[in-house]
């Protein structure tokens, strides 16, 4: 296309499907149609050809190769409507003339409709529907019914013109499933919806569900059995490599305090069990107590380091566990530690200011259909709104989204169909006008983006569910403080936010694990000119200490260590040196390490080590339930299914595609981590309520609400470590400072 080229804003006016999926051009007065999926570019035709091409109906369009399937299959509805339009009434009035018929009406609505034909049939027909066996029917008197029979016949005229459309009773019958149990609408995201709809299918129209007893019964017994099976395999692992206690906390809505207890194998995590721990958790002594208890039960001998919060009772109970097993680290959960440092930023009064700003705009966005529904069209179906990892990430996540489509929002707001919106003229839209047209905002909203997007990719490393970080995050936290400095530039501002980090990160424990990941792997080891700085060696040493308790093998590690030092042997191989930093750092280990078996044992059981809790908590498993079952046999069924659901959970978790289904931050799972950028004001509550959310256009370009891949944040890392004041602290390097200038 043309520099003349300009994009049209597709109006709300424009009903057909396929509008959803183009975007539309005016290149001089001609106007032309793009695929979103391919980008080919019809010059005629109109929407219906955009459709056939979307749908791969031969004839006056070529088949879009990259259309999702699902966008395929309702466009090929949407032809074949066109078709059966015509028929679509004649067959409308046959199937309510035989409205007694129950299979007319498709399966999962027939009980509904049946309640409506026997409470009313009197009004249907004006007095009797007549014998069954009589095999006659009868036309529905307008004049004789009344209202409620008048509802109840669009009630299943609605369902019918369903089933004429074809495949939608299905929907409609799991949808009221669903509906009816309470269960979450997400569910039908889980990895086993769709095996589940296949193997009924299979099943033919005599398939037999199982019966309430038989899922409380052989089936949960079963499926326990194997994921034990598949836990046991997992745990056999861990005298290679060791493992991590994992706690993670959950407090209830009715005060209680429960901790499920998760190991992280190789592979994945795996559930151990949960406790109720309302009468423990504020007690460090007990705590320690409960600690201790899972250690033991785990085995002490496979376990590195214990992960929890960093509150002061996990702190104590953590180093008291540490005293009493010296062969283990007690270490605070460093996706915990991120964002404590991400929300002091966010207190910062100027970012503290500009976020506010920033929620002025999606808080009125998100409170307007219309408002949504433009957003959308001019974004391409890809929302302001973006969850992250923790509650402070997902400011800074939301506010680089924002940042990412300035352009976008700048256009919408300048464009007719703005203008022309009744919402742009109330308080709020005006507001948005300032806003998206004040550049200063803009630029602030760009230096936070820069000072926090090298802690949401150490968060996104540390979070990283297939690949361990503890090879990378001492090396991610080093270039948090570089692009701070080479942002900021003035040491008396950067080490504001220098000491912050300090402050959560180092300032109140020591975790040598990290140092000593960053040591052992190659990537970064041998990237260092000169002597490696004296912390990270320390943290070495420091491991070699409390992870090996044999004084021998300690001293055979500390020899075996010079050829790793020197690139001695096989680790100075060609081959070797050019896997340094394309293999796993553990799995260079386990290749190149032959000749240093000690120091390759430990190396690999360090590098496979967890940072973080966070990623793998599921709240919406009902554990609570377990500890309110008084009832012994109970009490271990309950207890066996929420094993089966955590660990069928985490597994899925690991096997699943870091890409996420399109997801909807409108929706109850996903509003909650972002009410603060939702919730209405008072000013616009009224107005809100005015909105329809059925009318919402669903997203489609969310592809993942989480960040970006963790594995592209690795290669970003460079290979420099040569700046002495981040090594040393930024209050070490104040101080010097303060004495320089009082020598002056």
């Amino acid at each position: 296309m043309g520099s003349n080229v300009e994009i049209v804003p597709i109006t709300s006016q424009k009903h057909d499907p396929a509008w959803k999926h183009c975007q539309m051009f005016k290149n001089g007065d001609k106007v032309h149609l793009q695929c979103l999926y391919c980008s080919k570019v019809f010059k005629g035709g109109g929407i219906h050809r955009i459709k056939e091409h979307l749908a791969g109906q031969k004839g006056n369009a070529s088949t879009c190769l990259r259309v999702p399937a699902e966008v395929k299959t309702a466009m090929q509805q949407s032809l074949d409507g066109v078709v059966v339009k015509k028929k679509k009434k004649q067959k409308i009035e046959e199937e309510i003339a035989s409205v007694n018929r129950v299979d007319s009406v498709p399966e999962g609505f027939a009980g509904n409709c049946q309640n409506v034909n026997e409470t009313s049939s009197t009004a249907l027909v004006g007095g009797t529907l007549g014998n069954e066996g009589e095999g006659k029917k009868r036309r529905i008197s307008g004049s004789s019914a009344i209202p409620i029979a008048t509802a109840g016949v669009d009630y299943c005229t609605a369902l019918v013109e369903k089933r004429v459309d074809g495949g939608d009773g299905v929907q409609i019958a799991i949808a009221r499933f669903l509906y009816d149990i309470g269960a979450p609408l997400s569910a039908v995201n889980s990895d086993h919806f769709q095996p589940m709809v296949d193997a009924i299918a299979s099943g033919g129209p005599n398939v037999v569900p199982p019966s309430y007893h038989d899922i409380r019964g052989w089936i949960l017994k079963g499926s326990v059995e194997e994921v034990k099976s598949d836990v046991n395999k997992q745990m056999e692992t861990l005298e290679r490599t060791g493992c991590s206690v994992l706690v993670d906390q959950r407090n209830t809505s009715d005060g209680r305090t429960l901790l499920s207890f998760l190991v992280s194998c190789p592979e994945r995590v795996v559930f151990v069990k949960s406790v109720d721990a309302s009468d423990t958790v504020n007690s460090p002594d007990r705590l320690y107590e409960l600690l201790k208890q899972v250690v033991e039960e785990v085995g002490v001998q496979h376990i590195l380091q214990v992960i929890t919060g960093v509150e002061d009772r996990y702190v104590i109970a953590g180093k008291k566990l540490s005293e009493t097993f010296p062969t283990l680290y007690w270490s605070p959960c460093a996706a915990h530690c991120i964002d404590l440092i991400l929300n002091d930023f966010a207190k910062l009064e100027w970012i503290n200011g500009i976020i506010e700003k920033a929620r002025s705009i999606t808080r009125f966005v998100y409170n307007h259909t219309e408002v949504v529904n433009m957003v959308r069209r001019y974004t391409f179906g890809i929302d302001i709104l973006q969850r992250g990892l923790t509650p402070s990430a997902t400011n800074f996540v939301t506010l680089k989204q924002l940042v990412d489509l300035k352009d976008t929002l700048q256009g919408m707001v300048t464009s007719y169909e703005w203008i022309d919106c009744p919402f742009s003229k109330q308080p709020g839209g005006l507001e948005i006008l300032d806003r998206v047209s004040d550049q200063s905002f803009w630029s602030s909203c760009t230096r936070i983006v820069r000072l926090t997007q090298p802690l949401l990719r150490v968060l996104r490393i540390i979070c990283d569910r297939k690949r361990p970080p503890m090879g990378y995050v001492y090396a991610g936290m080093y270039r948090v403080k570089e692009e701070i400095k080479k942002e900021i530039l003035k040491r008396e501002d950067y080490v504001v936010y220098w000491n912050i980090i300090d402050q959560w990160w180092e300032g109140k424990w020591n975790v040598p694990l990290r140092a000593a990941g960053f040591y052992l792997n190659p990537k970064f080891f041998y990237s260092i000119k000169g002597n490696i700085h004296g912390d990270i060696q320390s943290g070495l040493f420091d491991c070699i200490e409390r992870l090996v308790p044999e004084v021998d093998v300690q001293a055979q590690i500390i020899t075996e260590r010079n050829s790793y030092k020197n690139a001695s042997s096989d680790f100075g191989r060609r081959v070797a040196v050019r896997t340094r930093e394309t293999m796993l750092p553990d799995e260079w280990w386990a290749t190149y390490g032959g000749s240093c078996p000690n120091l390759t044992r430990l190396a690999i059981r360090i590098l496979n080590q967890a940072c973080s809790s966070i990623g793998y908590k599921q709240d919406d498993i009902p554990i609570e339930r377990v500890h309110d079952t008084k009832n012994g046999l109970e009490h271990q069924r309950l207890s066996d299914l929420v094993f089966y659901q955590y660990n069928s959970r985490l597994r899925d978790i690991m096997t699943k595609k870091e890409e996420q289904d399109t997801l909807d931050p409108l929706s109850y799972e996903n509003v909650r981590f972002l009410e603060d950028w939702v919730n209405s004001k008072d000013a616009f509550i009224e107005e809100s309520m005015k909105s329809d959310w059925a009318a919402i256009d669903p997203p489609h370009g969310n592809k993942s609400m989480l960040g970006g891949h963790s594995e592209d944040y690795i290669n970003e890392l460079e290979t420099v470590f040569d700046d002495a004041e981040i090594f040393s602290g930024a209050k070490e390097g104040m101080e010097e400072t303060i004495e320089e200038n009082v020598a002056r």
